[in-house]
């Protein structure tokens, strides 16, 4: 089985950053594209942004400039950098990834299980 896991959310102040992480452990032959999506209180899930195999990435509007996505192919573990918070950053953020098995070779999705960012103004 596979399994996303988020960690490094907490509560920050506004201006100030955080980083994210999402490990993926278990069988494993290649991870692909890796998204990140929140959803703040009392609102719909929002996409934040997308990093491919190769580290393209993008951004939604409301974080380019001041979120980074990254990745180590080598740890399986992808990261959001978070600078210049808002308190509208507020929210649940999940990783979502594609990843193909070394058994069957098929590709699926998979989601972590989310990590709280609160933004105190």
């Amino acid at each position: 089985q596979v399994q996303l896991v988020e960690s490094g959310g907490g509560l920050v102040q506004a201006g100030g950053s955080l980083k994210l992480s999402c490990t993926a452990s278990g069988r494993i032959l290649t991870v692909g594209t890796v998204a990140w999506y929140r959803q703040g209180p009392a609102k719909q899930r929002e996409l934040v942004g997308r990093i491919t195999s190769n580290s393209e990435s993008n951004y939604a509007d409301s974080v380019k400039d001041r979120f980074t996505l990254s990745r180590d192919n080598a740890k399986n573990t992808f990261y959001l950098q978070m600078d210049s918070l808002k308190s509208e950053d507020t929210a649940v953020y999940t990783c979502n990834a594609e990843i193909s098995s070394p058994d069957t070779y098929r590709w699926s999705d998979y989601w972590g299980q989310g990590t709280q960012v609160t933004v105190s103004p």
